[in-house]
């Protein structure tokens, strides 16, 4: 039996310490790398909103971590019509973003600039969270800002607004971060809730 095919938008670099979440790295899935930027080494060189390299309900599955908040509001609609236009009619996607709710109660407490907690080797401050990280960011790299920011209520109407028929999520508030699992199609809550169990961490 072929493997299913994960889309790992925004996939960063191997060497980063990035890793796709576990129900994914088994043999019966297949990992296609597709970023921004080229010294990222990905398999498809593009971006959210432009998969065109992509064929029409080709995936079965899209992880996309922490790079919706990099977009604008105005192309939030435009990445999610590429993302329903690559899944298969019983794809899904898996997407990750801060946690503005976490980090707006920090910033509420005028703990801006503490940090909230420890990335691979760098620390994460509230202002991070918002704004993006002051260290990856610069004249060079400006699609690494953060224009965009998600409750997850937000997050959730986002994608159902935008064409996704069936939405299940959750907070971690230590980690700071949303994680909601989207389906193309409609499917039953107990399913949803079921797959998202396995698919999204504790």
């Amino acid at each position: 039996m072929n493997p299913k095919t994960l889309l790992n938008v925004g996939a960063g670099h191997r060497a980063s310490g990035a890793e796709i979440p576990l129900p994914f790295r088994t043999p019966d899935w297949r990992e296609i790398r597709l970023d921004i930027d080229p010294a990222n080494a990905p398999d498809i060189l593009g971006s959210m909103l432009d998969m065109s390299a992509v064929a029409d309900e080709s995936v079965d599955a899209i992880y996309s971590s922490h790079n919706i908040e990099h977009l604008y509001p105005s192309e939030i609609p435009v990445a999610m019509k590429e993302f329903l236009r690559v899944l298969k009619p019983e794809g899904f996607a898996v997407i990750t973003c801060p946690d503005l709710q976490a980090a707006a109660q920090m910033i509420a407490e005028d703990r801006l600039l503490d940090i909230a907690y420890q990335s691979p080797g760098v620390p994460v401050t509230p202002f991070d969270i918002v704004y993006s990280h002051r260290n990856f960011t610069g004249r060079d790299k400006p699609y690494m800002a953060h224009h965009t920011g998600f409750t997850l209520s937000v997050l959730a109407g986002t994608l159902r607004e935008n064409g996704f028929q069936a939405c299940v999520g959750k907070r971690r508030p230590p980690f700071f971060d949303l994680w909601v699992l989207a389906s193309k199609s409609p499917q039953p809550e107990e399913l949803m809730v079921s797959m998202a169990a396995v698919l999204l961490p504790d």
